[in-house]
This record gives C-alpha cells, structure tokens and sequence, in this order.
C-alpha cells in the first residue's frame, strides 16, 4: 500500500501529508506519555543529578531539532516530504543524508534522549526511547527500505549498502554463512 501511495496522484500525496504527521507525532509522544506514566506509578528514581540535567537536554533537544530540520529540508528542496506517503521524487544523499540514511530518525532519538534527559525520566532514557528505536528499525527494514528499493531502485540498493542507518561511520555488516 505504501508504495501505491508514494507514487500516486500528487494531489492524494498532499492529502495524506498532514495524517502522517499527525500520526507519527502522536506514536512518538505517546512514547512520552507512557515513560511518565510508569515513572510515577513505579516511583523510579530520575536518573541524571540537577547540574548535569540542564547541559545535558538542552544539548540533546538542540542537535535532535537541527538534525530534524536540516533533514526535512533536503526533503523539501527537491519537493518531497519527511512523510512517507509524499516522498521525494529522487533519492536524496545530500546534506546529512551523505553520512546516514536516516538522519531525521536520528535527530528524533536524539530529541527523545533530550527530553527525557529534561524530564529526568528513567524509563524513558533507558527503555521506552530504545524500545522507540527498535519499533522504527523493524518498521524501516519491513516497509520502508524495501518500498524504497521498488521505487528506486539500483540507486537506493547501492546507497544502502555505502551508507550507515544511523550513525555516521558505523556499519553493521551481517556475518555470512559458510
């Protein structure tokens, strides 16, 4: 279905823009949600003291933003959008996109971290926002990547194999069987 919307009508991909935004902000805040509410019914310890707290998300919240941004705009250069129902028309490897095939991901952990850095939040800093990570790489390597490899093509099987998912430098590279 994805990629029967992703190369659809313009005019169905502008629509479904806004939904998919909706949506991906409520999955992710719900993430939020959830952390303070079994931080206050578990009565967990905040994790970080008061000195480190301020530095520490502020940092975190800043790079995870410009990280955001500075995806989503390579996105819209070339009239696409960060929604997967409205990508863009060619494959993008400029700007963070050089360095990591999913930098928007990135600065959205990283945003994660922050505000559960801020927060003080112990489950959201060491399990909602990994288990958050997981959920997004399962989604990414069963429906994104392989909706991109249809649409794109050899280009994106190539990028994929010479660019990390997430974090610049580091590729993880599955042993093979002999």
């Amino acid at each position: 279905m994805l990629h029967t919307v992703a190369t659809g009508t313009r005019k169905t991909r502008t629509l479904l823009t806004p939904v998919g935004l909706l949506i991906f902000g409520l999955f992710t805040f719900s993430f939020v949600g959830a952390a303070h509410v079994v931080n206050v019914f578990f009565q967990l310890p905040g994790l970080f003291p008061e000195s480190l707290r301020r530095p520490l998300s502020v940092s975190l919240i800043t790079v995870g933003i410009a990280l955001i941004g500075w995806s989503a705009f390579c996105f819209l250069r070339v009239r696409g959008t960060p929604v997967p129902f409205n990508p863009p028309p060619e494959l993008v490897i400029s700007g963070p996109y050089r360095l990591t095939r999913n930098p928007m991901l990135s600065g959205v952990f990283l945003l994660l971290f922050g505000i559960g850095a801020a927060l003080n939040s112990f489950s959201l800093v060491l399990f909602f926002t990994p288990a958050y990570i997981l959920l997004n790489v399962w989604e990414l390597k069963r429906i994104e990547e392989p909706e991109l490899e249809k649409r794109l093509g050899e280009d994106y099987r190539r990028y994929k194999n010479e660019t990390p998912m997430f974090i610049p430098g580091m590729k993880f590279r599955r042993s093979r069987k002999t």
